[in-house]
């Protein structure tokens, strides 16, 4: 296996831990610094391991589920898609209607959206699983599946620098451009929720792409 940097530049640019900033500021606007902090350590954690435990396992935690790759996305641009509802109107992607006040609750939230839906499927989802199962299918060694390990740390790691200055990012902004922005992600994140779908439901579906 040709095993240089490559997979690591091809994980980083489908991850796009800079891309995801927009979202975590949304996503976390009720929640204090620390927790904000603590979002964002969970984030790039679970990153890790949602890249790690692809690249040792594949696709046989899917399957042992009975779960498709395709079944997967279409799931995921569903999520995506209640996602991006909220954020046109400038509302938490969590948000029951209300504001969060108990600082307990906050922290669960912000545990909760770390995880759902900001590691999964914004930051890994299909793409980025399926990319590192490619690569470990051509792995011939042993060693090679841990290099694609510690660039699933290196990637968690990047996640972490990106999110932990999202809220120097939001300061400078204010919320006027945090609403403006947050109207506009969410229709590109409706777009892409579409794509997504539309994708899986055409390998579910192979007549749909006639």
């Amino acid at each position: 296996m040709d095993f240089p940097i490559k997979p690591l530049i091809t994980l980083l640019a489908i991850v796009n831990p800079i891309g995801v900033i927009p979202f975590f500021i949304h996503f976390t606007r009720n929640l204090s610094l620390s927790q904000r902090a603590q979002t964002a350590r969970v984030a790039a954690f679970s990153v890790f391991v949602v890249l790690a435990t692809s690249a040792l396992a594949g696709l046989k935690v899917l399957e042992f589920f009975g779960i498709s790759l395709a079944s997967f996305q279409v799931g995921g641009g569903m999520l995506l898609l209640i996602s991006s509802m909220n954020m046109l109107n400038a509302q938490p992607a969590e948000s029951s209607g209300q504001d969060v006040d108990d600082g307990a609750s906050r922290a669960d939230s912000g545990a909760s959206i770390a995880v759902v839906p900001l590691t999964i499927p914004l930051l890994t989802g299909p793409a980025s699983i399926s990319t590192v199962v490619i690569y470990a299918e051509k792995a011939k060694h042993f060693w090679e599946l841990g290099v694609l390990v510690v660039y699933g740390l290196a990637i968690g790691l990047a996640t972490w620098l990106a999110l932990s200055a999202a809220g120097r990012i939001g300061k400078f902004m204010g919320q006027t451009g945090i609403n403006v922005m947050t109207r506009l992600m969410g229709l590109i994140l409706a777009a892409i929720a579409v794509e997504v779908m539309a994708d899986g439901l055409i390998k579910l579906f192979p007549v749909l792409g006639r």
